[in-house]
């Protein structure tokens, strides 16, 4: 039998409990009570990855060109460092799948960089193949940002190279981009340089960040945590299930892990609690309507594609009023 004081303990530790659940949930609907809610200049819903790297070759100056054109709201791009000290557009520092050719980027002077291959694949569409044009030329990021002055941008820091990080941040600053760049890598030693060298560039989640929100999450103490990430950039695991996605069929486990991750990260309720927070996210890298749909369904802010003519076109079907008031040209007129 229970004594008194053992009585009084539980009844205290489920009060505590309790009080607990409620704030988190209160907290979780209404997170201003608690914190500031972050200003990010940009909102992009059509998001071209590499610069829409299943309509032109990758990370080239014609694939931005060629995006902006149509309309997109953001270019997805990605950054190395050459033995030179250029930072370069380009998603591998090796330089084997862009160029054919071995080494890495960082081992050569920019001047002599090879030529990008006139055929590749996508990576989340492998029986895809984009036949690029004459521009095969790895871009430095100092010509995108002088190309596209008031384009958002978001770039991916591939490597940990602290002068990589510190060359990036000085031509952010150079070009007066600090509002309109968003900068992250997937470890979390990268993204806290990147975040102690300029806390006023939007900052993606980390891997292991993304992990950590998701276990706030689901034990209540998400609401109560401060975040300084602005950016929740996620692939969305339900879109791998497709047949097309890789070059062998999953086995059974993978499907399961898969399935499993999709229920766990795509909430729309954490994708909700982030929007109040005035946390932004982008799912990719899609490629089909019916993945586009599911995205914004689920409350996405953006969606990050390799085709921005099909994800314009979805948008132009779906949310005309949008893209009215946003200046978009259909195809047609272009």
């Amino acid at each position: 039998m229970l004594t008194l004081t053992e009585i009084i303990i539980m009844v205290v530790v489920a009060a505590l409990f309790g009080c607990y659940v409620v704030t988190s949930i209160i907290l979780l609907k209404y997170p201003h009570i608690l914190h500031k809610k972050k200003n990010v200049k940009f909102r992009p819903r059509h998001i071209s990855h590499r610069g829409g790297a299943g309509e032109n070759l990758e990370n080239t100056m014609t694939a931005f060109r060629f995006a902006s054109d149509l309309g997109t709201e953001m270019l997805e791009i990605d950054c190395h460092i050459t033995k030179d000290g250029q930072v370069v557009v380009s998603h591998d520092n090796s330089l084997k799948r862009s160029c054919g050719v071995e080494g890495e980027i960082i081992d050569y002077d920019y001047k002599d960089l090879p030529p990008i291959q006139g055929m590749l694949s996508l990576d989340f569409m492998s029986s895809f193949q984009i036949h690029g044009g004459s521009d095969r030329q790895i871009p430095l990021l100092r010509d995108v940002f002088q190309a596209f002055p008031t384009m958002p941008i978001n770039v991916d820091i591939k490597i940990n190279n602290d002068d990589l990080i510190s060359k990036v941040n000085d031509l952010i600053l150079e070009f007066d981009r600090e509002s309109l760049t968003a900068w992250g890598n997937r470890s979390s030693e990268v993204t806290s340089k990147l975040y102690k060298k300029n806390p006023d560039v939007p900052l993606i989640f980390s891997m292991q960040r993304v992990l950590l929100l998701l276990l706030t999450f689901y034990t209540g103490i998400l609401p109560f945590l401060p975040l300084k990430e602005s950016l929740f950039e996620v692939l969305m695991p339900g879109a791998l299930l497709s047949g097309d996605k890789f070059n062998r069929p999953l086995n059974r486990k993978m499907r399961f892990l898969l399935k499993l991750a999709d229920i766990l990260m795509m909430r729309p309720t954490l994708l909700q609690h982030l929007e109040r927070r005035g946390i932004q996210t982008y799912l990719w890298v899609l490629n089909s309507e019916e993945e586009f749909e599911r995205a914004f369904k689920l409350g996405s802010t953006g969606v990050m594609t390799d085709f921005p003519t099909l994800l314009k076109d979805f948008l132009d079907k779906n949310y005309p009023e949008l893209q009215k008031e946003k200046g978009y040209q259909s195809v047609e007129t272009m």
